[in-house]
């Protein structure tokens, strides 16, 4: 069980909890704009548990954000307590070197009560905002992206296309179901392998009305209706001003 009350204080959401493809899509946006997908915790020395009490602590109560299987996985735990039913699913993100490792992402699909099933995604960083219906194979717009979800087999790919640009493959995934445990082995590679792109450079970025802001090291980055700006930070002092007063994120006190 979750504190639902301080779970939507935290992601700013006041509308309707019934289960519906409305409240799921509002849930989903709501969570995008206020809670960073971010990979603090691994440059910090912070332990990363997957449990929903070790990520509410975190996501919540101190008003952090995390990378997928922290974000999807309390945002799981969210929809179910909100009436919803929810999967957990192992994805294999598209890298340089072709698709990755299964359980690289976890994804998640919403099934029930509603009639359709949707893909659902708080914790991939830059992509799409609202739920993508899961068996429909036609394009399904998202702002100025376009998103489609392929079908081999039981083996389904997300892709993506910026305006009329080349549709690029996302991730791909099956629908089975799997828990905490099995993302252990990932989640540890991710924060520990000198191979993984997240312990390579801190990243914080969040979702906002009209575009998106972004720190990667010491750039900050700021997108609105497609304009892009980018500004260096002078120095780590000024990393933490901005995390704080930009993302709500205080460092820990040895770093200020």
């Amino acid at each position: 069980m979750i504190d639902i009350d301080a779970y939507l204080e935290r992601i700013g959401y006041g509308g309707p909890l019934t289960p519906s493809p409305e409240t799921l899509s509002q849930l989903q946006i709501a969570h995008l704009q206020t809670t960073p997908f971010e990979n603090l915790s691994i440059h910090w020395n912070e332990p990363i548990v997957l449990n929903d009490g070790a990520l509410f602590d975190k996501i919540v109560t101190r008003r952090r954000g995390g990378f997928c299987y922290e974000l999807n996985g309390l945002f799981a735990a969210l929809l179910r307590e909100s009436g919803f039913q929810v999967t957990m699913l192992s994805a294999e993100v598209m890298g340089s070197d072709g698709f990755g490792p299964p359980f690289d992402h976890m994804a998640l699909m919403v099934s029930g009560p509603l009639p359709e099933r949707w893909l659902v995604d708080v914790g991939f960083g830059n992509s799409f905002r609202k739920p993508l219906l899961l068996d429909y194979r036609g394009e399904q717009s998202d702002g100025e992206r376009t998103y489609r979800i392929d079908a081999e087999g039981d083996l389904l790919t997300l892709w993506q296309r910026e305006g009329m640009g080349e549709w690029k493959a996302q991730y791909r995934f099956r629908l089975e179901p799997y828990e905490y445990a099995d993302y252990a082995e990932m989640c540890h590679y991710h924060q520990t392998s000198p191979e993984s792109h997240f312990t390579q450079r801190r990243v914080c970025t969040v979702a906002t009305a009209q575009g998106r802001i972004t720190l990667s090291d010491l750039r900050f980055i700021t997108t609105e209706n497609g304009r892009r700006q980018e500004q260096t930070l002078e120095d780590e002092a000024e990393f933490v001003r901005v995390l704080h007063s930009r993302f709500g994120i205080v460092a820990p006190d040895g770093l200020r």
